[in-house]
């Protein structure tokens, strides 16, 4: 059995997941609020953990519900259906879904998953997903979450640094800088709060899951992205966070703007800090590139940009001069137009 199936064989890390209530609570109103969508279909619950959505999609009316699960916890999923009374509609499926042969199973109308992972795609699992779309969806069937963004801005880091300022009085910077230049190595999971965001977020991806195919998410960002300051600060890493909608319209996002997750956030952490002022625009450039060697994994790479040199969002209310005059130049169109007395016909 693949090592990562069997990291997730450990009942804490269940416990972890299904105590996140954000995360629980987001997929059942999903769920129960589209019950009529869901009565009397046919449901795919790709990696169905200890079967909560199953469970969770068979009592909103659900005709049948394939729980498909590769670790060893597909034992426990019958268990769960019957202590809820819901085993007549569902059907566990102890296997990886890529080893289903296509035609074995009858065509489903709607695939639900919790797929996502730190900074969305770690852990590999929307490939899962997608496989389970092309070769078991039914061609007008929905997927549960059916769109992923993803999301970044500059950040400051305070609980990461300010620690080593004083240490019960004594100041040990030069060891926190010795300590930052290792985190900078590798990208780092941590809670962070609106205040700690330096600027606009940016973003990076915006995935269709009815249409992305597996190759379009091999990379994921690498265009030139500017971000507006909204006030003085160091510049010290740029904040990664997603968000997934339903169709319902409702959505979960692990943001530090709403209530945290077990996702956290993820932070690209800089070696040293800047010191920007409220209007400056912060340019970067920030690529997720899936690891050749261990795809369940990407790589980040992270690169500073001269803002002088990369084209800015039109209107930008960056302090940099040609932005200022584009934008008092569209302000005074917009005031002109609806200034313009209305044409009479004659």
């Amino acid at each position: 059995m693949d090592e990562y199936f069997k990291s997730y064989e450990e009942l804490d890390t269940h416990q972890l997941m299904l105590s996140d209530k954000t995360r629980v609570l987001a997929y059942k109103n999903a769920i129960f609020n589209s019950k009529e969508t869901f009565q009397n279909k046919v449901v795919m619950d790709v990696g169905a953990g200890l079967g909560i959505l199953s469970i969770f999609c068979a009592q909103v009316g659900a005709k049948k519900v394939y729980a498909v699960e590769a670790s060893m916890l597909a034992k426990n999923i019958e268990q769960v259906s019957i202590e809820n009374n819901v085993q007549d509609k569902i059907e566990v499926i102890h296997s990886k879904v890529e080893d289903i042969r296509p035609g074995s199973l009858e065509k489903v109308d709607i695939i639900i998953s919790e797929w996502m992972g730190f900074y969305l795609v770690h852990e590999g699992m929307l490939d899962s997903v997608l496989f389970a779309r092309d070769n078991f969806l039914h061609e007008d069937g929905l997927l549960f979450p059916s769109v992923a963004k993803l999301y970044a801005s500059p950040c400051e880091l305070p609980s990461m640094y300010e620690f080593w300022s004083d240490v019960c009085g004594i100041s040990m910077r030069c060891i926190g800088q010795k300590y930052r230049k290792n985190k900078s190595l590798k990208p780092e999971i941590l809670l962070l709060n609106e205040n700690d965001l330096l600027a606009e977020s940016k973003l990076l991806a915006w995935l269709d899951l009815k249409i992305i195919s597996v190759e379009e998410i091999n990379v994921l960002g690498g265009e030139d992205y500017v971000s507006v300051c909204k006030k003085d600060g160091k510049f010290q890493g740029i904040c990664i966070w997603f968000a997934v909608e339903f169709p319902d319209g409702s959505e979960l996002s692990t943001g530090p703007c709403n209530e945290a997750t077990h996702w956290k956030q993820t932070a690209v952490v800089l070696p040293e800090d800047i010191k920007v002022t409220k209007n400056e625009p912060v340019a970067f450039k920030l690529e997720l590139k899936r690891n050749s060697s261990y795809s369940r994994r990407y790589i980040m790479e992270l690169t500073l940009l001269d803002a002088e040199e990369v084209e800015h969002d039109i209107p930008c209310n960056c302090y940099m001069t040609k932005c200022i005059v584009t934008k008092k130049y569209i302000d005074d169109l917009d005031e002109r137009e609806t200034c313009a007395p209305e044409s009479i016909d004659s």
